[in-house]
């Protein structure tokens, strides 16, 4: 046996319980980000292990391409419908936190949408925007409002509002049930003492409320943004990309997988990346400035 001083079973403890989460971020997280720059920056096709090193060619030819940068104008949509989704999960979280009679019942129903596969949710949702006999026109139709009956997913300029559309209504639930959270985490006396002084309910949420919630709200939007940016299961399970709803993921893939260009695929994954890490820094600068 083993006789080891107090201090040192402590630092023998905090090193076993260190060790494994750092090797498996190391494995899975630094060691996979590490190769897909050096797979940059090679012609490799991702078949065997034949490559030749090319430097910075890659990343010029994206730079040249308009259509791959083109595609980021769809991401556009998703991160529109995200502001949309997270001003409504705000609104459903402030009315379902208050004395409302059902209120865990409607919390269900909102994040029931979450829960569903995203490909069955874009099945039903297929169904849903058909144009014969889609369940939304003929809605329309039974009430009068055959000019508004459209081809959903035809229109070129409506298959991306159906698309976010979409995402918008699968992922609101989730960022309500987060914000229900922030809101059960104000304590109540700060709304007592604003309803003495005079407080109406426009006043608490202004001054108590949002103030209160402000980091949730950032995480909230900085998931929003690089949700919109990495837009990728719903436009391609739903139309492969077609009808210009391919988003920058998506071209990614089809470079990576249908042209069987990994090195090419691989620096856009990089440039993805880069630009994910800069709108957050720009979004937290502008946005939401460090208190001193």
């Amino acid at each position: 046996m083993f006789n080891f001083s107090y201090k040192t079973q402590r630092y023998l403890i905090l090193f076993g319980f260190l060790t494994i989460p750092v090797l498996l971020s190391l494995t899975f997280s630094y060691y996979p980000a590490i190769s897909l720059v050096y797979y940059s920056l090679t012609d490799w096709s991702g078949l065997g292990w034949d490559m030749n090193f090319i430097g910075l060619d890659n990343y010029k030819e994206i730079f040249t391409k308009p259509e791959v940068f083109g595609a980021l104008k769809n991401n556009l949509y998703y991160f529109i419908g995200g502001l949309v989704q997270v001003a409504l999960s705000l609104y459903f979280a402030v009315i379902l936190t208050g004395k409302l009679r059902g209120r865990n019942g409607f919390r269900a129903m909102l994040f029931i949408p979450y829960v569903l596969h995203s490909v069955a949710t874009v099945i039903m949702f297929k169904n849903l925007y058909h144009m014969e006999y889609g369940s939304l026109n003929v809605l329309l139709g039974s009430i009068g409002l055959e000019s508004w009956q459209q081809s959903w997913l035809g229109n070129k300029h409506l298959v991306n509002f159906s698309l976010a559309f979409i995402s918008m209504w699968k992922y609101m639930g989730l960022n309500m049930v987060i914000f229900i959270g922030a809101l059960q985490s104000i304590p109540s006396d700060l709304y007592e003492a604003a309803s003495i002084d005079g407080a109406n309910g426009r006043q608490k949420f202004r001054f108590i409320t949002l103030p209160s919630i402000r980091k949730v709200t950032e995480l909230m939007l900085i998931l929003t943004l690089t949700g919109a940016l990495e837009a990728f299961d719903i436009p391609y399970v739903m139309l492969l990309g077609a009808n210009d709803t391919s988003t920058f993921v998506i071209k990614t893939v089809d470079t990576a997988f249908k042209y069987q260009n990994f090195g090419l695929a691989s620096a856009m994954a990089v440039i993805l990346l880069i630009m994910v890490l800069v709108f957050i820094v720009i979004q937290r600068k502008l946005l939401f400035r460090e208190e001193r």
